[in-house]
This record gives structure tokens, sequence and C-alpha cells, in this order.
């Protein structure tokens, strides 16, 4: 019988007082110091370009307005301290700061409601395994890429009351349809029907939302019995919730800052029926040279802004479901 002879046990050597004396691998923790200050060096260098570009044209502007809001600053003369003169007159001595918010209210809530519900309905349809889908999610993308002025001019020519495309398919079927930009009561109706142009920039987020839903959840609703309608409203609604929520803040925001529009297709008529407040406060800060005047209807028009934001992130435990977001 053969006996294989089994290596002796290798002991670490140790030095005379009984220390290892063989070098242990270095742990991360142990990283010599010069290293971790070349990186948290570079950390800072990589998010410098960001903090300036903050600094020099969002929060610097944002204060220096704040101080302007207090001012009469003509421009070309030196600004003198005039403390709440502006705020005061934009508040309860110009009805057109009223109007201006008016119709921006107005305009936001109509172009919210219509760019949501035709985002999300496209989104369920580009979301169906149908031939050409990703030609067709393209094509509704496209129209949100192009610029503002050349999307107004091309609106502006939808909307002719004489040749435009809308009046002339109405008088097809023998309606006469309205004057559009030129009327009081449907120059608002018609930038908030122009807006549905833009929806590809929403629907490719709902989209993503959707194709995060578990199919699971279809089909255990499916067996049990649950039509389209009904698993729309009870999954994919709650589960897109936060996806919604995004969306609808992202939408309050834009639309509330509305300008392009009303800039090159109206100049804010007729009988400053489509002045918008941000129009308002280009008038009066670029057009008659009230750069303090304009600041203090900028800061008007950003506590309106937060205010609403701020109200829908209060409702967003209401109907934004958790189980969703985790």
């Amino acid at each position: 019988m053969a006996v294989v002879a089994t290596p002796p046990e290798r002991r670490p050597a140790s030095g005379p007082d009984g220390a290892s004396t063989e070098p242990r691998p270095a742990s991360r923790r142990e990283r010599p110091r010069g290293l971790a200050r070349i990186e948290a060096r570079n950390s800072y260098l990589f998010m410098l370009p960001a903090v300036l570009g903050f600094l020099l044209f969002t929060l610097g502007p944002m204060i220096f307005s704040l101080v302007m809001s207090f001012m009469d600053y003509g421009v070309i003369t030196a600004p003198q301290w005039v403390g709440l003169d502006n705020w005061r007159r934009a508040l309860f001595e110009d009805p057109l700061v009223w109007q201006s918010l008016r119709v921006t209210l107005y305009y936001a809530v109509g172009s919210v409601v219509l760019t949501s519900v035709l985002a999300f309905l496209v989104a369920l349809l580009m979301n169906q395994p149908i031939v050409g889908q990703r030609v067709f999610r393209t094509i509704y993308y496209m129209p949100s890429v192009i610029s503002g002025v050349p999307v107004a001019i091309l609106w502006t020519w939808i909307f002719n009351p004489t040749i435009g495309v809308i009046n002339t398919a109405l008088r097809w079927v023998g309606i006469e349809g309205p004057r559009w930009l030129t009327s009081p009561e449907w120059v608002i109706p018609a930038l908030i029907l122009m807006s549905s142009w833009s929806i590809g920039g929403a629907m490719v987020i709902y989209l993503a939302g959707l194709q995060g839903v578990p199919n699971e959840l279809y089909e255990a609703a499916q067996l049990d019995g649950a039509g389209a309608v009904r698993r729309t409203l009870s999954i994919t609604l709650p589960m897109v919730s936060p996806v919604i929520f995004f969306n609808l803040v992202m939408s309050i925001i834009g639309s509330l800052q509305v300008f392009t529009q009303a800039y090159v297709m109206t100049e804010g008529g007729p009988i400053n029926s489509s002045l918008f407040a941000v129009l308002y406060i280009y008038r009066n800060a670029f057009f008659y040279f009230q750069m303090g005047y304009g600041s203090t209807l900028a800061w008007i028009l950003f506590l309106v802004i937060g205010l609403l934001t701020l109200l829908v992130f209060r409702s967003q435990r209401i109907w934004v479901h958790e189980e969703a977001q985790s």
C-alpha cells in the first residue's frame, strides 16, 4: 500500500518578536492620501463648469433682477432706489398685469390638459405591437425638435382665415371657420390647439413609463375578465402615475412661460387678448426700457409658477402611487 506524503504546512515567516514579516495586500481603505486628494480635485474640476454656469447664468441674474425690482432702472440711466413702488404699481395700479396673468392661466389650463391627454393616448398606441412602430414614433416625435419661430410661422398660415388649411377644410363641409388669430374669442383656443404640435417629448416619456409596467399584471387582470378600459384605469394609470406627475409639473412650468407664439403670431393682440405674462415682461424691459418694473413682473410670474408647482407637489400624495415609484 503506497503512502502519500503530505507537504508540511507552511507557516508565515515571523520576526524575533513573533510578528509576521510578509507584506499584506493593500486594502481600499489604506489608499494613499495623495491619490485620494487627486481624485477629489478631479471631481471638483469636473463639477466646476456646471457650478460656474449656474452661478453666472442662473443664480446671478436672479439676484440681480431681485435687486432691480426695487429700483427705477432705465438701462441708459443709473438705477435709483424706489422701494416697493414697482410692486405697488404692478399689483394695484396696472390692469395689464392681471390681464396677462389671466390670459397665461387660461392658456396653461387648456394646453396642459390637451397635450397631456394626447401625449398619453399616443403613447398607449405606440406601445402596441403594430406594423411600422418605430416609424410612427419618429413621426410623432419629430415636430417637438423644431424651433419655435418656424413653427409659429407655419401655424400662422394654417390659421389664416382666407387661405388657411383649417378654414378651407371647414368650407368643404359647409362651415365658415372663425378668424382665429384676429378674433379676441378664438386667439387663445387657436394657440392651445397649436400646442398639440409638440406632444412628442411627453409621448416619449410616457412610452418609457408604459414599457416599465410588468406584463404579469395585465395577464392576471385579463384572466379575471378585465377589459382594455378597465386594465388601463386600474393598472396602467396607477403604475405610470409618477411619470404623469413629472410631465404635469414640466407642462405647467413650460406653459406659464409661453412667449414665442404670441410674439411672432399675434404680438399680444387683438385687444391684448393674447398678452401673455412673459410677453408683457419683455415689452416693459426691452421695449419701454423699464428694466426695474420688468424685473418686478418677472418675480411675480416666478412666484405664481412656484405656488402652482408647490400645489401639484402637495397633491401627489393623493393620486401618485408609492408602489409605482418603488
